[in-house]
């Protein structure tokens, strides 16, 4: 008889179920999508594509799920019961509980608020405002004794009932069921409601079927509409069993019972229309309920001390009360839902809303980033290959600036010694020092003048050209530098400096070293003698080798004409030499030929100019020889090295410029790695853009899903009957 459907109230818990399950998804997608803008947000280098205050409000929107999520597990059905003392409104909880878990009984056996819930554990237990000592509790007696026996409880107290779910199926379903003092024991109504009924999602209101409604019981339900927005109320007419006793009677106190409440909840307290009032209101009997529903749970014969189901119209007050429970169950499991879910549901879309808006943001500011990132590395490509391409063209340009350059240097070296070699009497004859023919007078004398030729040499030509040369290497490398900067980062620029001014064009001559082999001839030497005829006849170098019978070695690289005079004078010294008579009958032909008055006045000519020579040899002649002999000897040896000594100043202006120019593409290199460098900071930041992207439009997806999650939980709990 008292089978029915699945309880309706299960849609109360499936629907908590999901809403929580769509929070917890949501709190972990905001958590992982506040850590994302977090880090966006701290990564300088990507710019600005997210701010301080877009973090921030992630965290406070994951702040706030946290607190809904928290609220959402304590969340239930609440269904609170009022009427005067002794109505039954304990039996009517029992009843609905199909077990005697509250004290109920005639008299005021309910002294304070119960709150009567489910727990997962085996044994009941209570707890109060004032502790949370769980106190255990096994019978109803228990529980009443526990309650007298409590000094501290009053009429506005509040006492937790945990009882175990396996023996009651109601409380499995999030069901709190408030049981209450009566409304005629106390003037403090306002305060009940503020402290209990604020958060209830029915109002039972329980009545005596004897007797009409009280003003007491409506007062207190009129300060609960006038704090809470049409409260859910229905109306128990209790010990409707009682009516069996005047069975004339019955249908017209129903109608009276059904007019006036029908007027109280219609038109006194506006809460449901006239058409909605009655099926508000209901006429049962909550004790023949209660024992019927312990029986048959014992498996005994549903009879009790008001003869059970063979009492009067018992089977129509049991369908009274199915019919309540149902409708009660059907109503508090769609009211509940809408009351304690759809704010938080609201609240959550806005949730989402925002953080789709944040992601929006970050996604475009991430593209504009994206952009001007992508535009910078084209430029920085594009400034590279210049650099390269000008650098190549440049290193041609200025290698052929420096060998023509170079080439010119080593003409004007050239030039200039050609011009100092042929000056070279006058420096020898500007020269002033003592002079003795002794061996080491001679000797010092000799590296005097040495040193003086060199120094007036070096500055002849260090004022004829290094002047010019040096002024050539600074236009070379003002070239260079003007050339090169227009290639160089700004940084590296700052860098760049003037080339160094302490280059000094040098010109080594080293004529101690060509003239080491110089051998000095400053004895007398008759002018009109064999060797100063020889010498004089074929040269001085040649004469040398003819009389001194020179080293074959050195004839062999002699030219044919050389080496014929050679052997002719050779011939003549050999025949003198080896013949004297010869010579006699040479003297003899003469002598028959001319006369012996020319002989003899010829050979007085020539003792005269001998001994005139002879005389006239001094130390200012020896001097004057010396320095003709010297000055000959370093102009041949400084004609031999005219092309070594102009390559060598080319040289060093050759290594000058060259130097320069690379220490210049050095800086160039530097501003190619530089600009490497960038690109390939560009590139990543890039990729990081691109990831920053990809990131913020799949938490913008996820946000939609849970949006389609949260639509769907709306179509299907929010916005249905």
């Amino acid at each position: 008889m008292d089978d029915v459907d699945p309880s309706p109230l299960r849609r109360f818990v499936v629907a908590k179920r999901s809403i929580s399950s769509i929070f917890d998804q949501l709190l972990d997608f905001v958590k992982d999508g506040s850590a994302f803008v977090d880090e966006a947000w701290r990564s300088d280098e990507l710019g600005q594509v997210a701010v301080e205050e877009q973090s921030l409000e992630m965290q406070s929107c994951a702040t706030k799920l946290a607190t809904i999520r928290e609220v959402l597990l304590r969340r239930h059905m609440k269904v609170a019961f009022f009427g005067r003392t002794s109505n039954g409104k304990s039996t009517v909880i029992n009843a609905m509980l199909r077990d005697r878990v509250l004290p109920s009984g005639i008299g005021h056996t309910t002294n304070c608020f119960l709150r009567v819930e489910g727990t997962d554990g085996d044994e009941a237990y209570l707890t109060t405002e004032a502790s949370n000592e769980r106190r255990s509790v096994t019978t109803v007696n228990q529980l009443a004794h526990a309650l007298h026996m409590d000094p501290t409880l009053d009429s506005g107290s509040l006492v937790r009932v945990l009882w175990p779910k396996s023996r009651c199926a109601l409380l499995r379903d999030d069901l709190v069921l408030m049981d209450s003092p009566g409304t005629d024991v106390t003037l403090e109504l306002d305060s009940w409601i503020d402290k209990f009924c604020l958060d209830a999602d029915v109002f039972v209101l329980v009545g005596n079927a004897e007797s009409t409604l009280m003003n007491t019981e409506k007062l207190f339900f009129h300060k609960v509409s006038e704090r809470i927005s049409k409260p859910n109320i229905f109306i128990l007419h209790n010990r409707w069993d009682a009516s069996v006793t005047e069975p004339e009677y019955i249908e017209e106190v129903r109608k009276q019972h059904l007019d006036r409440c029908v007027s109280f909840l219609a038109e006194e307290l506006r809460v449901v229309g006239l058409d909605e009032a009655a099926g508000r209101i209901f006429f049962v009997s909550a004790k023949e309920v209660l024992i019927s529903r312990m029986q048959r749970a014992q498996g005994m014969p549903e009879t009790g001390e008001t003869g059970g189901a063979l009492a009067e119209g018992f089977h129509e007050r049991l369908r009274e009360f199915q019919r309540f429970e149902r409708t009660f169950e059907e109503f508090i499991s769609q009211s509940a839902v809408k009351t304690k879910f759809e704010q938080h549901t609201v609240r959550a879309w806005q949730i989402s809303e925002a953080i789709k808006a944040v992601m929006d943001a970050i996604n475009i500011a991430s593209a504009d980033r994206k952009i001007c990132c992508l535009e910078e590395r084209e430029e920085q490509r594009d400034r590279l290959d210049f650099v390269r391409g000008q650098i190549n063209r440049l290193t041609d340009s200025v290698k052929e600036k420096i060998k023509t350059l170079t080439d010119d240097v080593s003409a004007k070296v050239a030039t200039a010694m050609s011009d100092q070699i042929r000056s070279l009497p006058v420096l020898v004859e500007e020269f002033r020092a003592d002079f003795n023919p002794t061996q080491e007078t001679v000797e010092l004398y000799k590296a005097k003048l040495l040193q003086h030729m060199e120094e007036r040499i070096i500055s002849c030509l260090a004022h004829r050209c290094s002047v010019s040369v040096l002024r050539d290497i600074r236009d070379a490398q003002k070239y260079m530098i003007d050339s090169v900067r227009p290639l160089l980062s700004l940084s590296v620029q700052e860098q760049l400096s003037a080339p160094s001014s302490s280059f000094d064009l040098t010109y080594d001559l080293s004529l101690a070293a060509l003239c080491a082999d110089f051998r000095e001839n400053i004895e007398f030497q008759f002018s009109l003698g064999w060797t100063a005829l020889v010498t004089r006849f074929i040269g001085a170098a040649n004469a040398k080798r003819a009389l001194s019978a020179a080293d074959p070695r050195l004839q062999e690289v002699s030219s044919f004409k050389d080496e014929m005079v050679v052997s002719i004078a050779t011939g003549l010294v050999s025949v003198t030499s080896r013949a004297s008579m010869t010579v006699l009958i040479i003297g003899g032909v003469v002598w028959r030929s001319v006369g012996w008055r020319l002989i003899a006045l010829s050979l007085s000519l020539y003792g005269l100019l001998y001994l005139y020579e002879k005389l006239t040899w001094t130390n200012a002649s020896r001097e004057r020889v010396l320095k003709q002999q010297f000055m000959e000897h370093v102009a041949h040896r400084l004609r031999a090295i005219i092309p070594v000594s102009s390559s060598a100043c080319s040289q060093q202006v050759y290594k000058e410029l060259l130097a320069t120019f690379s220490r210049l593409t050095q800086r160039v290199d530097l501003s190619e790695a530089e600009l490497e460098g960038n690109i390939r900071q560009l590139s990543f930041r890039i990729q990081r853009l691109e990831n920053i992207q990809r990131r913020s439009k799949a938490f913008r997806n996820r946000a939609t899903e849970l949006e389609t999650q949260l639509e769907a939980f709306s179509v299907q709990y929010l916005q249905g009957n």
